[in-house]
């Protein structure tokens, strides 16, 4: 048995969660979900949707709002209790802060970002990218494992849904709330006010391709005139062009938006790890040799201030 931990807020699930699901479905077995936190029975309701065995929803107040000593307490019991073979979690900043207290506190491996799994049992492989990409390592995991999801590694559209709606149980769980240290504090961002890539259904990024600081307002009334959000590639926001927080590829945000599309980005592997999840890809670079149109749905070769405008002279209402 596989179970999934999924990461929800407001009672609105985090679309990586819907993607360890879809990872579990596809290593095979009987699957269950676990969800945390307020509003985690509205998350539930959605969760159950899917082909699952059934959707656990942990039920204590110190679960309310997340802390990593809560989070390990609330999910190592249901763990505990569960004795799933492995499980399944989406590669969010939430489980990047509590998955290695979790494992350390079950003594079981923990096997981060990756984009596969294969064979069950003693055969079963986690894959996971090396050196930013270059090489995929199988991990074989002694025992059960944690095993996180790079986000956009599997497709959450992919998702098996049931027949009918999943059993859904409440587990009552005993967290002492005197042994929590931290303190509840606004959930992470990379910067303030900063935006959630991730979250996107639609970017468009700028590579060094744009030129100057200026020309970025090109891309910009594209982005909106498609109401996408603004992406770039390292170059750009190392300039200060972008803030930070607009970086795609391996240092910045790996995203999974239904379309991307690429403005003057020649397309480094330090990119392309962050964004080759994309459903379409659309790219524009005047070098037909240019990496990314290897990745590329479409591709137009052309000066991008030529086309972008053309662009947008069609989106206009």
């Amino acid at each position: 048995m596989i179970l999934v931990i999924a990461e929800q807020q407001n009672g609105v699930l985090n679309r990586a969660s819907i993607e360890a699901v879809v990872a579990a479905q596809q290593a095979g077995g009987t699957i269950k979900v676990a969800v945390a936190g307020a509003h985690a029975a509205a998350a539930a309701a959605t969760l159950a949707e899917a082909a699952v065995a059934e959707v656990i929803v942990l039920q204590a107040a110190a679960l309310d709002t997340y802390t990593l000593d809560g989070y390990v307490a609330g999910l190592a019991h249901v763990i505990a209790a569960e004795k799933p073979e492995h499980v399944f979690l989406p590669h969010t900043y939430q489980t990047r802060d509590f998955a290695p207290a979790l494992a350390v506190k079950l003594g079981m491996a923990l096997v981060t970002d990756c984009i596969a799994t294969r064979g069950q049992g003693s055969a079963f492989v986690a894959v996971r990218p090396m050196f930013q990409g270059k090489l995929c390592a199988d991990v074989a995991p002694v025992g059960a494992a944690l095993i996180t999801f790079q986000i956009g590694a599997v497709r959450a559209d992919a998702l098996a849904r049931g027949a009918a709606a999943a059993p859904v149980r409440e587990a009552a769980i005993s967290v002492d709330a005197g042994t929590i240290r931290q303190k509840p504090e606004a959930p992470f961002r990379e910067a303030k006010a900063a935006v959630d890539l991730t979250q996107a259904e639609r970017i468009v990024s700028v590579g060094r391709g744009i030129k100057d600081q200026e020309k970025i307002e090109l891309a910009r009334q594209l982005a909106a005139a498609l109401g996408a959000e603004l992406g770039a590639s390292r170059p750009i926001c190392d300039a200060g062009w972008l803030p930070m927080d607009r970086q795609v590829g391996s240092s910045g945000q790996t995203v999974a938006p239904k379309l991307y599309l690429a403005l003057g980005i020649s397309g480094a592997i330090q990119h392309l790890v962050g964004m080759k999840g994309a459903r379409t890809i659309v790219a524009i670079n005047k070098d037909a040799e240019a990496p990314i149109f290897e990745v590329a749905d479409y591709g137009i070769v052309a000066d991008l201030f030529e086309v972008v405008p053309a662009m947008l002279k069609e989106l206009q209402p």
